[in-house]
């Protein structure tokens, strides 16, 4: 997966580097700093950075890893937050790029960040996972790389608070509404053989113009509409696994087997990636055997930012890390 958020200690990540979020004279500090250079080898550390005379906010400078699982660590200063008002958020995201290209600079393949400034130096920590996941999401729209965001506990890791809300309204009113319709789990189960026997009619009458030549034949798999899907759309496949957050070589098993059946967090990622609304998602769920289900919380998620129109697969799934389900993709 592309990108992924994990809870873990970032010094035992097995990735080729981590990122430190160093102060400006790039010596030990507390947190994520401290414990960076205890697990590495503080000497060893101090000894290899002395060369660099410190690193300004926003810049990136790189050092092996010493006694890490990763073989190097990139160190980035981080700003301090002020209210937002003093080119913060630029130099967040330049933490973030310069230490991506750093990474790619040096042909890595795989690197597990922070949330970088969310701690000792006051960012925001909603506004600090929105920088992250845009300043990555970008990179990786160009680039070939797997990317970690490690967030130690749920302390460390928030939504904005409206999001948040509007997020957990939709899931409490979509169970409220099961409970009043008087509609049982097993109940629901029990429909939705029928349902999806009628999706292809319902995706006909309110489908967008086009997509109604590939779901007048419900024979086709789901990778024989995925393809068609593209095409229609006017897409490369490089857009498609990028923007559902899916390698490449992943990607290419799928088009490339007429028969092949993705994982449910799969083939929603893919339908995120070609802004399918909720009638040709569950159309091109159907074609995999799958299908969203109202008692599920993940499936209420993804469902309500595909009502919303949103397909930033990055806030997608870290709504979902915050809820503790499963990401997309992969």
């Amino acid at each position: 997966m592309p990108l992924e958020i994990v809870r873990n200690d970032i010094t035992k990540m097995d990735v080729d580097a981590i990122v430190n979020a160093a102060n400006s004279m790039l010596r030990k500090g507390g947190g994520v700093c401290g414990a960076i250079f205890d697990a590495a080898g503080e000497e060893k550390m101090e000894a290899a950075l002395k060369k660099y005379k410190g690193c300004k906010a926003g810049e990136a400078v790189i050092t092996k890893g010493f006694d890490l699982p990763a073989k190097y660590v990139i160190h980035t200063v981080g700003p301090v937050w002020q209210g937002g008002t003093n080119g913060e958020e630029d130099v967040l995201k330049a933490c973030y790029r310069n230490s991506l290209q750093l990474a790619k600079d040096k042909g890595l393949e795989s690197i597990a960040f922070p949330l970088l400034s969310s701690g000792a130096f006051g960012y925001p920590k909603d506004k600090a996972l929105q920088a992250a996941i845009s300043s990555i999401g970008e990179f990786l729209m160009e680039s070939d790389m797997t990317v970690y965001l490690v967030v130690f506990d749920k302390k460390a890791f928030s939504l904005s608070g409206r999001l948040f809300r509007e997020v957990r309204a939709y899931i409490t009113d979509s169970y409220a509404e099961r409970a009043r319709e008087g509609t049982t789990t097993i109940g629901r189960y029990l429909e939705m053989d029928f349902e999806l026997r009628q999706t292809s009619e319902a995706v006909l009458e309110k489908s967008t113009a086009g997509i109604e030549d590939i779901v007048n034949n419900l024979d086709t798999s789901f990778s024989e509409t995925l393809i068609k899907l593209i095409d229609m759309k006017g897409l490369i496949d490089p857009e498609v696994y990028k923007k559902a957050n899916i390698d490449r070589r992943h990607f290419s098993k799928i088009k490339n087997n007429p028969g092949y059946r993705p994982s449910k967090n799969t083939a929603l990622a893919l339908c995120i990636a070609l802004q399918l609304n909720l009638d040709q998602t569950t159309d091109l769920l159907r074609r995999a055997g799958l299908a969203l289900s109202p008692s599920s919380r993940f499936d209420l998620i993804v469902e309500y930012f595909i009502k919303k129109g949103i397909y930033d697969i990055y806030e997608i799934n870290s709504t979902l890390f915050y809820f503790d389900e499963n990401t997309l993709g992969g």
